[in-house]
């Protein structure tokens, strides 16, 4: 049975385009854990594409590559949403569903980073980002395995991280009118490493808070 306490807020749940989005997925015979694992393979096609994006010579082809990680980006994030809208409101849920709830994001964050990090080539950052991006989802789920509620509270939570990694594939596509190639998505990681760390400190603090309130 699924625990909705431990489920993310997120509006978009809300709309009617997704509940008709997770309707027709339902319809069509998609399960919450395939949606799950289509999770990192949009991840892996976003983290090619970036990966690519430090290595081809043209502008275009470069800014090419960028769109394609900024959409795959953002699919990765669609997928989040409709496993769970499929698993709930379709009532599509299965017994290893919160292993495939969890697992692919983990994998996908990292996929993502080590991408960005290869094409700036400093694959040290991208995967510091990664790593980073695991702790804020280690911190989180150890609230949740002591009966606390789930903290899905920022600066550098997941929805935070993926936009500002597609934010700056965007900005880096104009980046030779205005600063060396690389730097825009350089800046990126150094953000998301340094937010993520923050907020896997801040779910850390407050899980200290709420044990020592039991005492």
């Amino acid at each position: 049975m699924i625990n909705l306490k431990n489920r993310r807020p997120l509006s978009s749940r809300d709309t009617k385009w997704a509940a008709g989005c997770a309707a027709w997925l339902a319809n069509k015979g998609a399960t919450p854990n395939a949606i799950s694992q289509a999770s990192m393979g949009a991840a892996l096609v976003a983290g090619i594409a970036f990966a690519a994006s430090g290595h081809v010579g043209s502008v275009f082809g470069v800014g090419a590559l960028l769109i394609l990680g900024a959409f795959f980006c953002q699919l990765r994030l669609l997928c989040n949403l409709f496993d769970g809208m499929v698993a709930v409101e379709a009532g599509k849920s299965a017994p290893d569903g919160p292993l495939w709830n969890e697992f692919p994001d983990r994998v996908s964050d990292l996929l993502i980073f080590a991408g960005v990090g290869l094409g700036v080539g400093n694959l040290s950052l991208g995967l510091a980002a990664g790593a980073m991006s695991v702790l804020t989802a280690y911190t989180r789920e150890l609230g949740a395995g002591i009966d606390l509620a789930p903290d899905f509270s920022g600066p550098m939570a997941k929805p935070q991280r993926m936009a500002l990694v597609t934010g700056a594939a965007m900005l880096a596509i104009f980046e030779p009118l205005f600063a060396a190639s690389g730097t825009v998505l350089t800046w990126a990681l150094w953000i998301a490493t340094t937010g993520a760390a923050l907020t896997a400190i801040r779910r850390a603090a407050h899980i200290r808070t709420e044990l020592l309130k039991r005492d």
